[in-house]
């Protein structure tokens, strides 16, 4: 009889580690597909600041300099954009990422707040389509990050509850993932707020 309780917690046993496993494969597979998502954004993203800043070129000739930290940050930003397509699930690859986009957005934002300077640049057709265009990845990008750091949400919290850790511990490949994250200048701005009135 005592065999028979033994045998049937350890059916149990393996029964629910292998229902957490396949969860947690799941939940993984999951933020990896959402950051493929993301991977399609950022690659419009640096495929169009070349062509802008060449555009740009023509008329901003005394803003080499603006030019030049754009298209670094661009190029960072593609060395870091892959490294991270390979291994979403890589923490660190994740972050840098996060870093080199932000300086990437940084720089953008210096460059369209000095664009506002040359009025002919701004009426160009070319410049101006490719920065709506510019824009308008920028908000897909915004979606697709959110349902990424989504996904990476509920794996984290799967993978971290009991007794779920013990599982994703013992196996050892699932590690924490890291939410994709990528400061604005407009994140960092305080918003103007008027009492008068």
């Amino acid at each position: 009889m005592g065999q028979w309780i033994l045998l049937g917690l350890a059916v149990v046993v393996v029964v629910f580690a292998i229902a957490v496993y396949n969860r947690l494969v799941t939940l993984k597979n999951r933020f990896k597909n959402a950051f493929a998502q993301i991977d399609v954004q950022l690659q419009r993203r640096h495929d169009l600041v070349p062509n802008l800043v060449e555009s740009a070129k023509a008329y901003m000739t005394h803003e080499r300099e603006t030019l030049t930290q754009v298209t670094e940050a661009r190029n960072q930003a593609e060395s870091a954009r892959e490294a991270a397509k390979d291994s979403p699930d890589n923490a660190n690859a994740v972050a840098e990422l996060g870093r080199a986009e932000s300086m990437l957005s940084g720089s953008l934002a210096n460059f369209f707040a000095l664009s506002e300077d040359y009025p002919e640049l701004k009426a160009n057709e070319n410049i101006s389509q490719l920065m709506e265009e510019l824009t308008s990845t920028e908000n897909r990008l915004g979606f697709a990050r959110q349902a990424f750091n989504d996904a990476v949400m509920n794996y984290n919290t799967y993978r971290e509850q009991f007794p779920n850790n013990i599982v994703a511990n013992v196996l050892g490949n699932f590690q924490e993932a890291e939410l994709l994250r990528i400061e604005t200048p407009e994140a960092r701005k305080r918003p103007d707020v008027d009492f008068s009135g």
